[in-house]
């Protein structure tokens, strides 16, 4: 319901609808009675998800910045979602929303290469989530359309004009590359030797790794099930059935529920570890993790395993090894050693973008070759 102040000899009426229109708007009245008449009737069409005209009117005055907020908090969404909508909200908040045309559109894609030279894909993250931000708007009747859905087919890409200028500020245009490092047998066992308490060659002493147990059953389980560090390190018993050889995964990167089947040495492994919990059904069966969900805690906490596993992997002599490339490897495991195709892979990877998928899928040349006669 409005609500409503005398000021000087005018009626001020303010009508909030956060959901629908991303901030509170205030109308002036001659009259407490003519407001009254005025916003009752302007509620009843918000209630019905309808937007009158003269307040789509007062909308164009909106701030992008407002539209963003509301839609956080309208929508569920990944927290990478979030974090882009944040930084998109402190570069571009104070925007008008009649200000946001198709040229406002290519000026800020133009200031994302030219003035922070982001990849590409980096580029088509900070546009997919705002141009979903704005949908939201357009169907609420906030916007007339969308201009980031007018940008053309490889918007993101660098071109010739790009290059020049990124040239004369000395910098480079940036292009996708895509990681697809793979993990060869020899890199594994040295990797697991490391973890076992060898001394790596070069050095003096083994490293010093606390809870070094339970960094060998992340890098099993990670090569075993495809699943990322996150899901593997906040999981508890209660996410695990060994009877049916499945793990549970409640929360993901993409914010789905997941089930994960279990290999044998995976069923090993998460066998050991829930005969080591000793807290209850719900609590982490990792060490690192103290079941705080906040962002912040939660990236911490990714930040302390891969820095170890950044010691383990210098250690055996694979410094170039990231711990996500593990995922990829489990990936295209799953396509060399199962025969699933990749609708089922991507209900145990979680990917929704069957093009990603294929890119994780790259096999080695070795591995192919097996089937050329």
């Amino acid at each position: 319901m409005a609500t409503k102040r005398k000021r000087g000899n005018r009626w001020e009426f303010i009508i909030r609808r956060k959901h629908l229109l991303g901030q509170p708007l205030s109308f002036s009245f001659a009259t407490e009675r003519e407001g009254a008449e005025w916003c009752a009737r302007t509620e009843a069409e918000l209630d019905k998800g309808r937007i009158p005209a003269e307040v789509k009117a007062r909308l164009g005055a909106a701030t992008l910045g407002a539209v963003i907020e509301g839609y956080i908090e309208a929508v569920a969404m990944p927290e990478s979602d979030q974090a882009l909508l944040h930084g998109i909200e402190r570069q571009q908040g104070a925007l008008k929303l009649d200000e946001l045309t198709y040229e406002w559109a290519e000026q800020w894609v133009a200031g994302m290469k030219h003035e922070r030279v982001l990849a590409p894909v980096t580029i088509r993250h900070y546009v997919g989530a705002l141009a979903r931000c704005l949908d939201w708007s357009v169907k609420r009747g906030g916007l007339a359309g969308n201009p980031l859905r007018e940008l053309p087919k490889r918007y993101a890409s660098y071109n010739a004009a790009d290059g020049r200028v990124l040239a004369r500020k000395g910098k480079a245009a940036r292009t996708d590359a895509p990681r697809d490092r793979r993990l060869d047998a020899k890199e594994e066992e040295s990797v697991h030797e490391i973890l076992d308490g060898e001394t790596a060659t070069g050095r003096q002493r083994p490293l010093v790794l606390p809870h070094r147990d339970y960094l060998e059953a992340l890098f099993k389980l990670a090569l075993e099930t495809a699943m990322r560090l996150r899901e593997m390190y906040t999981l508890s018993p209660n996410q695990v059935d060994m009877a049916r050889r499945t793990v549970y995964l409640n929360q993901t990167k993409n914010g789905d529920k997941r089930q994960i089947p279990l290999s044998s040495v995976a069923m090993q492994v998460m066998g050991e570890l829930l005969e080591r919990h000793e807290g209850s059904d719900d609590a982490p069966l990792f060490p690192w993790w103290d079941g705080d969900l906040s962002a912040k805690s939660l990236k911490r906490t990714t930040a302390r395993i891969s820095a170890q596993f950044a010691r383990i992997f210098e250690a055996a002599e694979c410094a170039d090894l990231h711990f996500h490339d593990l995922r990829h490897e489990a990936v295209c495991r799953l396509f060399e050693r199962t025969t699933m195709d990749a609708v089922l892979i991507s209900r145990i990877t979680g990917h929704r973008d069957p093009r990603l998928l294929a890119r994780y899928a790259s096999l080695r040349g070795s591995d192919l070759a097996r089937y050329i006669w």
